[in-house]
């Protein structure tokens, strides 16, 4: 479709899915797409969606009467893990032209230029199975922090995800890759890189380019530790299981990774943990916390835990809010659980009503504010490495040290993307 000269993109989801957008949202531009604001009227909207929310379809809808009402006339294309989940419900939401599943999101430029308003919806997906490529992503439009995936597709199969039937196999990137985009980002001006992927401590396992490789997670935050340009390195979430010693002791000697982990957990009971399918229970992880701490007592330790799981009783959420409560951790993500289809967690019984999930939630989260305040007065006085962003509101800025603790400051253009020594 010729005439077709912008683009708007709007992300749901993790960070992985925002820095796939944003690499997305460069190829179009380098194939000659201007690049607008969601907000703005555009020729085609792409929404990047998300199948860890129980409110995915909800979202789509709300989003597509958006566009509806704002350019009745622009193509809408749908991609992302819920499009490969569910294209054919996609394809029947009413303004819906292009539906592209995991194989085709980065073929998009093609796909758009056939597009032609009023034509049934089209569907580009196939079996999950199929899937085995692996693309680079990361975002630029903040110089100061970038996430860069390294690592996509998952071989787990815990009983609550969708993520391994919406990004298929576990594979990534090779270290000559990533060492590529981390000398562009350089280039580009960027601090700070955030290492993501779907399960990041697997990476090395999967083929790319058709050659086998023997690449480990700690090979690749040794070679990034001594390229020159990019200051700082942080580690997204990594499982427990694959957070090994060798990878906590390399982290407490660099300069350059930071003193911040995001383990996630689930649950401190270990029958939840075992019908949740996990590869370890509470004495790994307690393990894994003490150690960090013995190595790195100002490291910042983020938790991921999900509440209202089925079978979840009052006597399982105690036994994981008193394991927390004793954990020397910083902060935690809280999800309330939610149904997804095609999963065994979907079958278990008793099912834990939603108002006692978002009670327990709420307990949870408030937990986590008092957890990340006791932190973060621990280290009142210190002088910490903060890394300052742009401005944000009422003449602010905001940054964060090396250990994660979050700096607000009047706003001073000299700090901005500066490592600054501040203290706390």
């Amino acid at each position: 479709m010729p005439n077709i000269q912008s683009v708007a993109f709007y992300t749901l989801g993790c960070k992985l899915n925002y820095s796939e957008t944003s690499s997305i949202s460069r190829m179009l531009e380098a194939d000659g797409f201007l690049k607008k604001d969601f907000e703005d009227e555009a020729d085609v909207y792409v929404i990047n969606t998300c199948s860890v929310t129980e409110n995915a379809d909800k979202e789509c809808r709300m989003l597509v009467r958006r566009i509806q009402r704002r350019a009745p006339d622009a193509m809408v294309v749908i991609t992302g893990c819920y499009a490969q989940l569910k294209p054919q419900q996609i394809a029947e939401i009413e303004g819906v032209d292009l539906v592209l599943g995991a194989a085709e999101k980065f073929n998009i430029s093609g796909h758009i230029r056939n597009l032609v308003k009023g034509d049934k919806t089209k569907i580009f997906s196939c079996d999950i199975e199929e899937v085995s490529g692996f693309h680079a992503s990361f975002s630029l439009n903040d110089r100061t922090r970038t996430f860069l995936k390294v690592q996509d597709g998952c071989d787990y199969n815990c009983s609550f995800c969708t993520i391994p039937l919406a990004r298929g196999h576990s594979r990534s990137d090779s270290i000559a890759g990533v060492v590529r985009n981390v000398k562009e980002l350089a280039d580009a001006g960027t601090k700070e890189i955030v290492l993501t992927g779907i399960n990041l401590g697997d990476f090395g396992k999967g083929n790319q380019g058709g050659a086998k490789r023997e690449e480990n997670f700690l090979d690749l935050v040794q070679e990034l530790d001594q390229l020159p340009g990019v200051e700082r390195y942080r580690i997204s979430s990594i499982e427990p299981n694959l957070l090994t010693d060798e990878i906590i002791r390399f982290v407490a000697s660099s300069q350059k990774f930071m003193p911040h982990f995001h383990i996630p957990l689930q649950s401190g009971s270990d029958k939840i943990l075992g019908m949740m399918r996990r590869r370890y229970k509470r004495d790994l992880y307690t393990e894994r916390v003490a150690i960090i701490k013995q190595l790195m007592p100002h490291c910042c330790i983020g938790v991921d835990v999900i509440v209202g799981f089925p079978g979840e009783t009052d006597a399982d959420f105690k036994e994981t809010f008193d394991f927390l409560h004793q954990l020397d951790i910083s902060y935690l993500h809280v999800f309330t659980y939610s149904e997804r289809d095609h999963t065994y967690a979907a079958e278990l019984k008793p099912v834990v009503p939603v108002s006692v999930r978002q009670e327990r939630n709420k307990i949870l989260r408030t937990f986590s504010y008092r957890k990340m305040q006791y932190f973060s007065d621990q280290h009142i006085g210190q002088t910490r490495k903060v890394l300052f962003e742009k401005a944000g509101h009422h003449a602010m800025m905001e940054g964060y040290s090396d250990n994660y603790i979050k700096v607000q400051v009047p706003f001073q253009e000299a700090y901005v993307n500066k490592i600054v020594d501040w203290i706390i």
